[in-house]
């Protein structure tokens, strides 16, 4: 049985077949400039400023997602969290100051407030929210779109396999919308090591090792919470 997003891609790429779209897992840019990522890619929890890198509350997993992305390319987002003010001190941990964890937490409900100003807050973020917030607020991160998935579609499932790959290969992290048979929670690949994907699961706070052949058996709840890839947001 195919979910919501599964049905919808399917009407999608019937509707788009013939027009040339481009080839799955063509080349990414690497963004340039400075790095001073708050997550790492090392497996388990992530803390900083004696804080569990989680999400706030029930409907911010988006959000989490969201702020790690944009810290993730701009070093001014961590400056923030850290609660530094001036110039931006150098290493990933200096400058960390007591209240990182408000300051996390107060930050997520933020962007919560910003990427759902046309959707239902208790629903969390959708999808096009959470490309809409990256292009007005976190311009450094570059341009994603919404990639929608048939995990019921063998073909499919090995075409979005290949454009996370292209994307992680060129060092660009790309969130994951998880859910049942209706989208639920978003996680985000960090890169890949050994076949595996490194992605950060924000209810847990945890980076795990995600084998992507999961997707294909409708098999991530172990380590994401639910069985069905619904979206990912694929860097432009």
């Amino acid at each position: 049985m195919r979910t919501v997003c599964g049905l919808a891609r399917a009407v999608q790429v019937l509707v788009s077949r013939g027009r040339g779209a481009p080839a799955a897992g063509a080349a990414v840019s690497p963004l340039t400039g400075g790095r001073r990522p708050l997550l790492t890619d090392r497996l388990g929890e992530q803390r900083r400023g004696g804080a569990r890198l989680d999400q706030v509350d029930g409907t911010t997993c988006g959000s989490a997602v969201l702020v790690a992305l944009s810290a993730w390319a701009d070093p001014a987002e961590v400056a923030h969290l850290d609660g530094e003010t001036g110039a931006v001190a150098a290493g990933a941990g200096a400058g960390v100051a007591a209240g990182f964890g408000a300051r996390w937490d107060a930050r997520q409900k933020q962007v919560h407030a910003e990427s759902t100003r046309f959707w239902p807050r208790a629903l969390g973020t959708s999808p096009w929210g959470m490309t809409r917030w990256l292009r007005e607020h976190a311009p450094a991160a570059g341009p994603y779109r919404v990639r929608l998935v048939d995990d019921a579609s063998a073909a499919d499932v090995a075409a979005v396999v290949v454009e996370v790959e292209a994307a992680l290969s060129s060092g660009r992290p790309v969130p994951l919308l998880v859910g049942a048979f209706v989208p639920r929670h978003y996680c985000m690949a960090l890169s890949r090591h050994d076949g595996t994907w490194r992605v950060y699961e924000p209810t847990s706070a945890q980076v795990r090792a995600v084998d992507p052949a999961l997707i294909a058996r409708r098999a991530l709840r172990p380590l994401l919470g639910f069985d069905h890839l619904h979206a990912v947001l694929l860097p432009e």
